[in-house]
């Protein structure tokens, strides 16, 4: 019967109008009490499912989406990214939402601001972004609120910026599970290092918060003396980054380093195993070709996995979901901190939203 009840049927069933079924069904107008229990009991029994496609496709309306994405060909984990925003415009296109992916350089302030003032022209429906660069995603949020274009960020977060929903991870807690895993059953004095590479933690938030939390754990510890060190290495000069990376690895007593870029886990995981491991543990992000193939070889012991895929795929869902069918949406969508060793890793990738 599932497949073939109508509003009708349902009406019937709870001894009610067809009128006070539509009313609970789509959330309008009143309802007694025990109307409303009643259609819901025979909902619930039911599994009555409105047909949503065909109550969309009668307003005859397109809503326009921009996603607005760091250049996918310049990182894998930004590739993964895009795989989730095309993943959510099959999902979404039968109810009449169109996405336009307009990629920037993750590199280039100037990019993402020429690109965001192009994404506001369209007059778009919605936008989603990763705000990888903060104060000039600031600057284009308010205009999207002057101009009522609602939007949802992803990956990191700035608060405050009237948002829709924000989708990813608490990078503060991120950074503070990063240096516990690094500390876990260390017992003697040492020193732990948090790595930014590729990136400016000036321009980041989502670097900063890492760097907040990792430094807040090992403010904490008091048995013993953990020196912190922060070293930013935003440089594409391969030559420069090996030579500040194999002086960090030669600090007489660092037991830890933590990468906070995805992508430059490798290039740490390739010099320390050159080195040799001599018991400094690794702890990065994502589930990256290379990372994976550091984790199985023991280099790297620990991955945080962010699954940009899914954060994109959701930020799409979330906004096209309030966009056509007027549905609330949480401010904050928060991420489970997955932690991925070799022992994990299959069943991590085997899994359906990897």
């Amino acid at each position: 019967m599932k497949g073939t009840i109508r509003i009708k049927d349902i009406a019937k069933m709870a001894n009610v109008s067809i009128g006070t079924v539509d009313r609970v069904i789509h959330k309008r107008g009143e309802v007694s009490t025990e109307s409303y229990q009643k259609v819901m009991a025979i909902l619930e029994k039911t599994g009555y499912k409105p047909n949503l496609i065909a109550r969309t496709l009668g307003n005859h309306k397109t809503f326009k989406v921009v996603a607005l994405l760091p250049d996918a060909a310049q990182d894998e984990y930004w590739k993964m990214a895009h795989e989730g925003v095309m993943k959510a415009e099959k999902d979404w296109a039968q109810y009449g939402v169109a996405i336009k992916v307009t990629p920037f350089d993750l590199y280039d302030k100037k990019s993402f601001k020429k690109n965001f003032a192009s994404a506001i022209k369209l007059a778009p429906d919605g936008i989603l972004t990763a705000p990888i660069f903060y104060q000039e995603a600031i600057d284009y949020f308010e205009q999207c609120k002057t101009q009522k274009i609602p939007f949802a960020v992803f990956n990191n977060n700035i608060p405050k910026t009237g948002s829709l929903t924000f989708i990813g991870q608490d990078l503060y807690e991120s950074g503070m599970v990063g240096a516990e895993l690094l500390h876990i059953n260390q017992q003697q004095p040492g020193t732990y290092a948090m790595l930014h590479v590729y990136d400016d933690i000036h321009s980041s938030v989502h670097l900063s918060e890492k760097e907040k939390g990792f430094k807040h754990y090992f403010h904490g510890v008091k048995t013993h003396k953990c020196t912190v060190l922060s070293v930013d290495l935003n440089v594409s000069h391969e030559p420069t980054l090996e030579k500040e990376i194999n002086q960090l690895l030669n600090t007489p007593d660092l037991k830890g380093i933590m990468v906070t870029t995805s992508k430059g886990a490798s290039i740490v995981s390739r010099l320390l195993e050159k080195h040799g491991k001599n018991g400094i543990r690794l702890v990065a992000y994502d589930l990256l070709e290379q990372n994976i193939y550091y984790l199985k070889k023991g280099i790297i012991d620990f991955l945080i996995n962010q699954n940009s895929k899914r954060q994109a795929f959701t930020g799409i869902n979330q906004l096209a979901g309030h966009l056509v069918f007027k549905k609330d949406v949480l401010a904050n969508y928060y991420f489970p901190l997955e932690i991925i060793t070799k022992s994990n890793l299959n069943s991590h990738l085997q899994g359906a939203d990897h």
